[in-house]
Order: C-alpha cells, then sequence, then structure tokens
C-alpha cells in the first residue's frame, strides 16, 4: 500500500512447485456470510505474470474474474495485480489515508486446484504505519501462515495504527482492533464485551478457538458486522456509545457476530461449506443461520444483565411488531426469504416492504416462539439452548458435516418431546400468522395488541420532499395509498383542494377513516387526480402483559427464559 491515499493495494502472488502448461488465478464473486455477489473482479487493474526471473509470461482473462497464466509448467509463478479498494463497510475493502482494511475474497486470488493447499502472507504496511490485526497466526515481522484458502480469505486484516485493547473468556484471550475515535470508555468497554461473550460461551459449552479477534470500525455513521472462523468485523457511530440504547445496541452486535462463531461458522447449512466462491450458494435456513442468531444478540445482552426485563420484552414485542407488520410477511415465507437471499436482501427496491420477509426479523420471531415450545414441553427443564448444543455436537463435531431443515426439525422434536409438523409447514415454509399468545402463555406472558381498538386511518405513502416536491417513494400493500392507486414517483401536487409541501403531514393526519381523499399528482408530467378511500390502519403494536396468577411451571418458565446470570 505505497501510496494509501490513492485507495490501491498492490498484491503479488506466488505459486511454486505447479509446473503446469497454465494456472488459473481466480477471485472470488461473494464474500462468505454476505449473500451476494459484489463482483469484486471490477476492482482488480494490470493483471501481469512472471516467473522466477522475472519473465513475462502470457496471461489473459478468460471469465469475469479468472486470469489465466501460461506457465509452461514453470517451477515458480509470480502473479502481480492491484485493487481498488475504497468501499469502507463491513463486506468489502478499503485504504485510504488513515487505515486499510483487507476482507480477503475482495482482494486475495487462488490459484485454481490449489485452494487446499498451505501459504504465507506478509503485510507491508504504509510507512508510519505500525500495527496489523488478523485472526491468522503470526510468525513475526509482519508475516502469517495459513493452512487453505479458506482460512485467509476469512480472516480479514486492520492495518494502520489503530488501538488494540483486550480481554480473556473462557480461558482464550480476546483482541479488539478499534479504528476511529468514539465516546467509549476502554476498561468498561472490555467488561461488558467480556461478560457478553461469557453468555455466548454458557450456550454452547465450549469455545473452539485458541485467540479471537474484533476488528472495530468506529464512524461517522455506520453500522453492521460480518463474522469469520475466529474473528468478526463491526461497524458503528462513534458517538453511539453514549446513550443506554446505543451503547446496548453495540453490545448486541457484538453478541450476533460472537455468537456467530458456533451458529453458521461451524454449525452451519449444508450448501454452506466448502464454500464454492464462483457463484451463489443457495439455503432455505438463513433463517436459523441468521434469525435464530438475532433471537439470541439481544437474549445474550440480557442474560449478562445490561437490559431490564420489560425493556427485553419491548425488543421482543417490537421484533413481532416488525414483522406482522410487514406486508411482506403474506407473501413470502421466511424459508424463501432465505433461498432468494441474493437476488432480493441486499437488493431492496421500493416494493420490497410488500414482497419480502427479512430472516433475520422472521427467524429471531420464530426463536421465541421455539424457545416457548421446547421449554413447556420439557416443562421448563430445557430451552432452545439445548437444541443448538445438540446440533453443534451432533453436525459439527461428531459428523463433521452441514446440517439440512429436516436435522433441525428434528432436533427440535427430540429435545421438546413434540411434532414440529404444524410448525414447519405454517411457519417457515408457509406465511399464516402464529397464535403469538399460545407460545407466550408458557411464560405466563399475554401479548396485547394496543391497537387492537384504534380506529387510526390507514395512509400508507412515505414521502419525501425534493426542490419544494413531494414525492412518493414507497406504498405500502393494502393502505389507502395503496388501494386508491398512488405510484411511487408521484408527484402529490395537492389533497383535497389545497396545495402541499413539507406540511402534508399535518394534511394526512386530518383524514378519517370512511373519508375519500382528493389527491392530485403529476405522473411523468401529466396531472391526474385520485380518489382515495381512506382505510382503518391496520398495523399492530404490541405490549407483553403478565397474566395474573402464574402457574408454578408458567413462573419456572419465565425466570429460565428472562433471568439474568450477573443479577
Amino acid at each position: 500500500m505505497p501510496a494509501p491515499h490513492t485507495h490501491y493495494f498492490q498484491v503479488e502472488a506466488e505459486l511454486s512447485g505447479a509446473k503446469k502448461n497454465y494456472i488459473d488465478f481466480t477471485l472470488p464473486v461473494w464474500a462468505p456470510g454476505s449473500y451476494l455477489v459484489r463482483e469484486f473482479a471490477k476492482n482488480i487493474e494490470g493483471f501481469e505474470a512472471t516467473d522466477k526471473a522475472g519473465k513475462v509470461l502470457r496471461s489473459e482473462k478468460i471469465d469475469k474474474n479468472t486470469w489465466r497464466v501460461y506457465s509452461n509448467k514453470a517451477d515458480l509463478v509470480r502473479a502481480k495485480y492491484a485493487v481498488y479498494a475504497y468501499e469502507l463497510s463491513v463486506r468489502t475493502s478499503f485504504l485510504d489515508s488513515s487505515h486499510g482494511y483487507v476482507n480477503g475474497t475482495s482482494v486475495f486470488m487462488y490459484p485454481e486446484g490449489y485452494q487446499d493447499e498451505n501459504g504465507t502472507l506478509v503485510v507491508k504496511p504504509y510507512q508510519g504505519w505500525g500495527k496489523v490485526s488478523t485472526g491468522m497466526k503470526s510468525t513475526g515481522d509482519f508475516t502469517y501462515v495459513f493452512p487453505n484458502y479458506d482460512i485467509l480469505a476469512d480472516s480479514p486484516l486492520e492495518i494502520g495504527n489503530h488501538e488494540v485493547y483486550t480481554f480473556t473468556t473462557a480461558g482464550v484471550p480476546h483482541e479488539v482492533a478499534m479504528y476511529g475515535e468514539g465516546n467509549f470508555n476502554p476498561k468498561q468497554l472490555m467488561e461488558d464485551m467480556q461478560k457478553v461473550t461469557e453468555e455466548a460461551v454458557r450456550v454452547i459449552g465450549e469455545l473452539p478457538v485458541e485467540r479471537y479477534l474484533f476488528i472495530v470500525h468506529n464512524l461517522y455513521r455506520g453500522g453492521g458486522g460480518l463474522e469469520h472462523l475466529n474473528s468478526t468485523t463491526l461497524q458503528t457511530s462513534r458517538w453511539n456509545y453514549g446513550t443506554e440504547a446505543g451503547y446496548n445496541g453495540f453490545l448486541a452486535l457484538v453478541a450476533h457476530e460472537y455468537f456467530h462463531l458456533w451458529n453458521v461458522k461451524r454449525l452451519r447449512p449444508l450448501p454452506l461449506g466448502p464454500f464454492d466462491y464462483n457463484q451463489e450458494n443457495y439455503t432455505d435456513l438463513l433463517w436459523v443461520s441468521e434469525g435464530i442468531t438475532s433471537y439470541y444478540d439481544d437474549l445474550l445482552v440480557r442474560r449478562a444483565g445490561f437490559t431490564s426485563t420489560q425493556r427485553y420484552l419491548d425488543v421482543v414485542a417490537g421484533s413481532i411488531n416488525s414483522v406482522e407488520n410487514t406486508p411482506g410477511n403474506k407473501v413470502q415465507p421466511v424459508a424463501e426469504s432465505s433461498f432468494d437471499a441474493w437476488i432480493k436482501y441486499y437488493r431492496r427496491s421500493e416494493n420490497s416492504n410488500n414482497a419480502e420477509v427479512s430472516y433475520y426479523t422472521k427467524g429471531g420471531v420464530l426463536g421465541y416462539l421455539l424457545n416457548m415450545e421446547v421449554m413447556e414441553g420439557t416443562n421448563g427443564e430445557k430451552s432452545l439452548d439445548d437444541v443448538m448444543r445438540y446440533m453443534y455436537n451432533r453436525y459439527y463435531k461428531q459428523l463433521g458435516r452441514g446440517f439440512k431443515e429436516e436435522e433441525f426439525k428434528e432436533a427440535l422434536e427430540k429435545i421438546s418431546g413434540r411434532s414440529m409438523d404444524a410448525f414447519f409447514r405454517y411457519y417457515v415454509n408457509g406465511t399464516k400468522t402464529p397464535d403469538y399468545n399460545s407460545y407466550f402463555d408458557a411464560a405466563g406472558l399475554l401479548l396485547i395488541n394496543v391497537n387492537e381498538n384504534s380506529s387510526t386511518p390507514s395512509w400508507g405513502a412515505a414521502t419525501a420532499v425534493s426542490d419544494g416536491k413531494v414525492l412518493v417513494r414507497s406504498v405500502n400493500r393494502g393502505s389507502s395509498a395503496y388501494e386508491g392507486g398512488l405510484n411511487v414517483n408521484d408527484e402529490i401536487v395537492a389533497l383535497n383542494g389545497y396545495r402541499v409541501g413539507s406540511d402534508i403531514d399535518s394534511f394526512v393526519n386530518r383524514l378519517n377513516v370512511g373519508d375519500t381523499a382528493e389527491v392530485v399528482v403529476a405522473r411523468e408530467g401529466r396531472l391526474e387526480t385520485l380518489k382515495i378511500p381512506i382505510l382503518k390502519d391496520e398495523s399492530v403494536r404490541f405490549r407483553f402483559e403478565r397474566v395474573p396468577n402464574p402457574s408454578n411451571l408458567q413462573q419456572k418458565i419465565f425466570n429460565k427464559w428472562l433471568a439474568t446470570n450477573n443479577s
């Protein structure tokens, strides 16, 4: 990285001992954990290959992400290329004058047929940069060894002058590489991250790494994470630590990505390993890999003692609200959402809310229900923890392979003693709305829809003001705007005879159920008048209440689910 302000990494890849007529060097098209073909090869420039003596070898690009080197059985082939890296996300790579971040699949090519060979990575930081943090094993002088390409690709690097903090969980050293300033107290944050990670270890019962690394990017705006085998990258807003909600939100992000250490990096759906880096790897089980992990993130923060009982129940109710207020929840089963992640989840459009459901949020909600099923079926003796522990031991440790949907279902039935046929038919592979109270009654909880007797009108169009124009950005299926024919990109000119602008909300708020709103729109430059019937808002707003006089079993299940380990 000799000129980081230009955003180019200079890469040299050497392969020795192959002695073939040609060697294909390939760059992956996606990053495991982020299910979208990102076409990383678009950032490659100046590919050239030489032999041991420095003689240029003929090479050509044979497809979008493969360069063929005609090596003429040379003992050593050296490929050189530049990578433009200026997208700072957890899924991509980035380089500027302040630091470098490398996500392996977007930078490191592999020679076809040699992915299982071991290798050495040498990092040459920019002058004045003194730190490199990565999950790979160091042999000194910014030199690292990897047993195969999968590990090289799955070990991101933070390069620069970042701060490094440490803590220990379950006897294993944990490092936190902090890029960017933030309003956090390092000592307190390390103590709190330790508590959260200890709760995660308690679920499965073992920590299968010798060292773990958190790379944290504190940015002006940021959010998200990506899991790796013995590390993770997290991004957060740098001033997010200053409020209870922001701080606990960061701890939940820590919990989510850390729990992936087991769920998806080791216990994984069958299609997710070994990876095919050249194309999509389809699975209908992301609702387990991501959704059940989402179930655990806030729960681990609760168990670590950072969230009150009521606050946690509000989070659970909020997740249910989010799912049930998404029109796409009635259209797309969560298994289909998982399978179609490659073409839908990361490519949202103005209609996504009407046609899709998140396998993160819906999977998390199903996690709540499955936990209730297991606890009620075992009289409060077991929980979803026992299912995840069984799955980990069975498929990762004993069989050494991924699992299928029917095998996850069988594990649930084995632990709970109950049939899961209807659950999977209606809620995983179907779009039926669960009877939530039939599940949460096990813990003596009643889910109340505060909006049930509301007569609030449904408008259903999200708008934005641009250059004084009120433009429709999205329309919710089943709302007044949707049924009345309002379209995305319409400019709303007038409502009920009055011109509207940034004050459109005040006009909408005057509408009543049963009214007919006359809306003048400019559509492709032509004025049209729409008659929009104002319907009742059917969205839900749930909250939990305790049932009066809970039974001993209900109290037992309530305590097992919601009690902290730090109280």
